[in-house]
């Protein structure tokens, strides 16, 4: 469910389908009795199991630094689906989505789509009649078959692979990696970041098959730590960028500072752009994103760590960065994930774990949670607005996490 979307299927009486259907029929038919908007689009596009929102916010600030309109699709939302389609970092208004529902119910779409699909369709149509320079577009799930790729992107980026979506993408890295690889296209340059060797082996292949250049992070260009500050280097192009400084924490984001620099050296040739390295360091110290270790009340945080893979790099980060400090874990999260797994990589930082309910047709529900967990200290938590409110005046660091739905939920609780 996408928060408020259905507000506007009912204004406009234009029906969708709530389930997951891979495959891009439906979505190419869609697009073609709207013109094809996303055939007007200059566009980046980034799949991977982890680190695709981090990597399009570093893309979007070094972009906007050099002075191009941006529109940025992303999933799932923040609070609602506004925040889904954005324009230099604005949410869609209701007055703009209106006038986009009103163009897909006189198109005649309803009842052709699923939810994901129908709103795929509405941002490429905002963005084609914004007239933007450049759209960032993450890919819902795997990539393949996901509505968003019906599109030739300027540069694919391929951020990770781990486990995920087992039921769709299959049970292996493998398998996962063929999934992902779907956003390559011919002759098209694919950034990837630091991928499992099987899950590698896959993207060569299916590069060289379809002549896509692949530059490789820890290959063609790097990211070091000098001091309080990241270097990056890219033997291709001749460049290094020190004094590289990030508000992201976390060795992962320095990779995905890297994938999203190399990105725009290819966005830069292909719209014809003079790179300036002071645009870039400014724009990678703008970045920031909802729900990566952001500190909403002082000594509590939210974190969408929804599976091993994230889990494993925010222990790591919370290491890094509170060392001998307490920690205190409130989770939510849908019953689709490996939430076995979750816990055992959170439980290695903490025994204070608090398991919450949260409205979604998929969530688990914190009691089912609560038999999964090792922890010597979980509870189930029932008003956890009153428990944050309170962990901020105790000492150590309380981390909100699991499902993205989750957060916005919570978010929204404590703006009200």
């Amino acid at each position: 469910m996408i928060p408020r979307l259905d507000d506007y299927k009912k204004r406009w009486d234009v029906a969708s389908d709530q389930s997951i259907r891979p495959g891009l029929d439906a979505i190419k038919e869609a697009l073609r009795l709207l013109k094809n908007p996303e055939k007007n689009l200059s566009l980046v596009h980034v799949a991977g199991t982890n680190g695709k929102g981090s990597t399009i916010t570093f893309l979007e600030q070094i972009a906007k630094k050099h002075g191009l309109n941006v529109g940025k699709f992303m999933s799932p939302c923040i609070v609602d689906v506004h925040d889904q389609i954005q324009l230099n970092g604005n949410p869609i208004s209701e007055n703009e989505m209106n006038e986009l529902f009103l163009q897909v119910k006189n198109a005649g779409l309803s009842g052709k789509l699923t939810d994901f699909e129908l709103l795929t369709c509405v941002a490429f149509l905002y963005f084609s009649q914004q007239e933007v320079d450049l759209v960032l577009l993450e890919a819902g799930m795997g990539g393949r078959e996901d509505s968003t790729n019906v599109i030739t992107p300027i540069v694919s980026i391929i951020t990770s692979i781990a486990l995920e979506h087992t039921k769709f993408l299959g049970p292996t890295i493998e398998s996962i990696a063929t999934h992902k690889a779907g956003i390559i296209k011919q002759n098209i340059p694919v950034v990837v970041g630091r991928l499992p060797e099987e899950a590698f082996t896959v993207i060569e292949n299916i590069a060289f098959d379809k002549r896509a250049p692949l530059i490789e992070l820890g290959d063609q260009f790097e990211v070091s730590i000098e001091g309080s500050c990241d270097v990056y280097t890219n033997d291709e192009k001749g460049t290094q960028i020190n004094k590289l400084v990030r508000t992201l924490p976390g060795n992962h984001q320095g990779d995905n500072m890297a994938l999203a620099i190399t990105a725009f050296f290819e966005v830069a040739d292909y719209l014809k752009l003079t790179v300036d390295l002071d645009k870039i360091r400014n724009g990678i110290l703008m970045a920031s994103l909802p729900g990566r270790f952001e500190q909403v009340l002082p000594n509590v945080y939210f974190d969408g760590a929804h599976n091993p893979a994230s889990a494993e790099k925010l222990v790591q980060t919370i290491r890094q960065q509170f060392t001998d400090e307490p920690i205190r874990f409130v989770v939510g999260m849908l019953v689709d994930k490996d939430v076995r797994a979750v816990l055992q990589q959170l439980e290695q930082v903490s025994d204070e774990f608090y398991f919450v309910d949260f409205t979604n047709e998929r969530a688990m529900t914190s009691n089912e949670m609560l038999t999964l967990s090792s922890a010597s200290e979980a509870v189930e938590l029932k008003d956890y607005t009153s428990f944050l409110k309170a962990s901020s005046k105790r000492p150590g660091k309380t981390f909100v996490t699991g499902s993205l739905y989750l957060l916005a939920e919570i978010r929204e609780k404590l703006i009200q």
